[in-house]
């Protein structure tokens, strides 16, 4: 996978997209424990956040397939991160990634997010997947923005499915197609592929 350079503002250092590696997991824990936590009162139990040993499964185990997991350095630091997993697990299924992006909070709207989804986009169509999912809060407006410039439509809202900064909020579910999208049936290339 190629690496992606840019220069993030006020810097002339460049942003690096690579795949993850296992002395990434920290990093990666603490940048999506912030987000996970955001707006929710600390004694609710419950983060949902992996622990190091889940996230090194986790990582094992995309290794093992054909979906990408990465990671955004900047100064050697990790900045944010990215990865896809299979939308479902039942074989129809199997042509669709569901994709998840976290920025570490103090790099937000510096163009991290942005190098990310180009990567997973590239990797997922690479891969022969046909369509690329995410699920968005409502209220995160440059997430929406910049998966719309990528190209991903709004497929779903899923009302005040989350509750956080003392509100009930939605989240949207945006789509785009990858490579020949609908148009074409799959390759056959497995018994499974003719099920």
């Amino acid at each position: 996978m190629p690496m992606i350079e840019t220069a993030m503002r006020a810097s002339d250092e460049p942003v690096l997209v690579r795949p993850s590696r296992e002395s990434d997991v920290e990093a990666m824990l603490a940048i999506y424990r912030h987000h996970v936590r955001s707006g929710v009162p600390r004694d609710v139990e419950g983060t949902g956040a992996p622990e190091p040993d889940d996230l090194r499964d986790r990582r094992k185990n995309l290794k093992q397939t054909r979906l990408p997991h990465l990671v955004a350095t900047f100064r050697g630091e990790v900045v944010g991160y990215a990865y896809a997993v299979l939308f479902r697990k039942r074989p129809a299924y199997r042509y669709t990634a569901k994709h998840s992006i976290y920025v570490h909070h103090a790099q937000l709207g510096r163009g991290v997010g942005r190098l990310l989804l180009q990567e997973l986009i590239d990797a997922c169509a690479a891969a022969g997947f046909r369509q690329m999912i995410g699920y968005i809060d409502a209220d995160n407006e440059p997430s929406l923005a910049l998966h719309e410039k990528f190209g991903f439509a709004r497929a779903g809202l899923l009302s005040g499915v989350a509750y956080r900064h003392g509100r009930w909020s939605d989240t949207v579910m945006v789509q785009r197609s990858l490579g020949a999208g609908t148009t074409t049936p799959p390759p056959v290339t497995r018994r499974a592929d003719r099920v």
